[in-house]
């Protein structure tokens, strides 16, 4: 994958934590080459997120992300180091900016360890120590025995021997994971189903459609695409029928009633559902539907801000099924993008879509974050499939 052609929200996340002035902004722009992050000399010059694309040797894409200093301090500070700490739920790997003793930077350890981020110690400003050894120990030691790796991000000394430990500490089954799963092999024949509704930019596919299909052409499958209104022509025109057929939500029943008995059926945002999230969850929190009664109130969450309209799935279709079944006294909450309550407690179901604007990681922190609070959770696509009928006909792994 080329550097232009992965999202940033499938790239691994990679944070630069540490106190003002520890070099952050100095050593991202080391191990990029690209002079982006802001430097001064004057504390907490970076006071908000700053995202870097850069496409790291043996590793391939991935995003840097500078974060103000763990230090920081006054109201503004404050806001700005909870920010911060709100960036750790998209974290794969934290890379950990040390200049020496450590204060505020050991409790960020402990924390990161408990949300279990990976962590890479990086010891900065090398060039001006007298005995790095020895100061490398002494921090190893109050990091339980974890190896701190030494740089200078001024010189640029070790700085091509980080880009190779960044790549190690990441896990190593990180692009294993893929949209279609099992469901599709080299060789097989997938029709995709894409209704190009007002949701649709104008003169392009919307994201999850583009990332299916990039995904199933590097499989070597054969690809075939069509409207929803095209479908019975599309059918008619194949030599066999689809191994798979892939399809929007929305058009799950029509789609249902005109597939081939022997072509499996899912849709973008159940395969989303699974790539970015937990199926099982998803799956099982569908099943909450049953319980809703007038009372209840229903979390809708979306990744991406957008304005709503007479098509929007979350906002219209999927508010509008369930009040059809449960009743119109049935309540909805909206939140848009990284807004979502820590307090999960008001709700009774949570749905959300298919995050193609969010990494992983940023799901399945919001998942855990449900699960330990007894709230179920699930996906607009699965939502639908149970709302219609279908759940049990589609495939999800």
């Amino acid at each position: 994958m080329g550097l232009q052609d992965t999202p940033r929200a499938n790239r691994p996340h990679i944070g630069l934590f540490g106190n003002r002035n520890a070099g952050k902004s100095s050593l991202l722009n080391a191990i990029t080459g690209q002079a982006k992050s802001l430097v001064s000399p004057v504390e907490g010059t970076t006071t908000d997120l700053v995202y870097q694309t850069f496409e790291l040797e043996r590793l391939g894409p991935v995003v840097f992300i500078d974060t103000a200093g763990l230090d920081d301090t006054g109201p503004l500070g404050t806001l700005r180091v909870e920010k911060t700490r709100q960036a750790v739920d998209t974290m794969d790997l934290a890379i950990l900016v040390l200049t020496g003793p450590m204060k505020e930077e050991l409790s960020w350890f402990q924390w990161l360890q408990e949300k279990k981020v990976p962590i890479l110690p990086v010891l900065n400003q090398c060039d001006r120590m007298e005995n790095v050894p020895a100061v490398q120990a002494y921090l190893s030691q109050q990091l339980g025995g974890l190896p701190v790796f030494p740089v200078s991000a001024k010189t640029g000394e070790q700085i091509p021997q980080l880009r190779q430990a960044i790549a190690q500490a990441l896990p190593d089954d990180f692009w294993e994971l893929t949209i279609t799963g099992s469901l599709a092999q080299p060789g097989d024949l997938v029709l995709l189903v894409m209704p190009q509704d007002l949701q649709a930019p104008k003169g392009r596919l919307i994201l999850p459609q583009v990332q299916t299909m990039r995904e199933l052409l590097d499989k070597r499958c054969s690809v075939m695409s069509c409207t929803a209104d095209c479908l019975e022509a599309t059918l008619e025109a194949l030599r066999i029928p689809p191994k798979l057929i892939i399809t929007d939500s929305q058009v799950f029943p029509s789609v249902w009633k005109a597939k081939p008995a022997e072509s499996l059926l899912t849709s973008f945002s159940i395969l989303f559902a699974g790539y970015k999230g937990d199926i099982q969850t998803f799956l099982h929190g569908a099943k909450a539907i049953a319980s809703l009664t007038e009372n209840s109130t229903v979390l809708i969450a979306e990744a991406c801000a957008h304005a709503p309209t007479t098509e929007d799935i979350g906002r219209e279709k999927i508010p509008r099924l369930l009040r059809q079944r449960v009743g119109q006294g049935l309540s909805f909450t909206f939140l848009r993008g990284n807004d979502f309550p820590q307090d999960l407690s008001p709700y009774d179901l949570i749905i959300h879509c298919g995050a193609c604007m969010f990494n992983r990681r940023h799901v399945i922190h919001r998942i855990a974050q449900a699960n330990a609070q007894g709230i179920p959770i699930s996906n607009y696509g699965v939502v639908l499939a149970y709302l219609t009928g279908i759940l049990d006909q589609v495939s999800h792994t």
